[in-house]
């Protein structure tokens, strides 16, 4: 049996802006950025008309320095001033997970 640690996750749900010029680079860049961080675990992510991305974490300490990374900070900016219209962030403990695959 598969020893599990709970672990943190961090829900950001966005509709795009008509001006979306520059958004696939820095999300590309920040994926990466993020992959860098202490504490970062994964990433899943999708979009159509609302996007949805989640990143893992193994702790709110994590979460916090992510957060106020530099570089983050400015896409963060970046982000309310050009290319939402609207997001939400969730922040939850993943206390179980399963999955199938054939």
């Amino acid at each position: 049996m598969k020893t599990f640690k709970p672990y943190f996750a961090v829900i950001f749900t966005s509709t795009h802006s008509e001006n979306t010029e520059g958004y696939s680079e820095m999300a590309t860049k920040m994926e990466h950025l993020a992959k860098e961080q202490k504490g970062y675990l994964g990433i899943d992510s999708a979009r159509s008309d609302v996007g949805i991305t989640v990143s893992y974490w193994e702790s709110l300490e994590a979460i916090k320095n992510w957060k106020a990374n530099t570089e983050h900070l400015l896409a963060q900016q970046k982000g309310r001033e050009q290319w939402y219209n609207w997001y939400n962030v969730r922040i939850c403990k993943v206390e179980r997970e399963y999955e199938f695959q054939i």
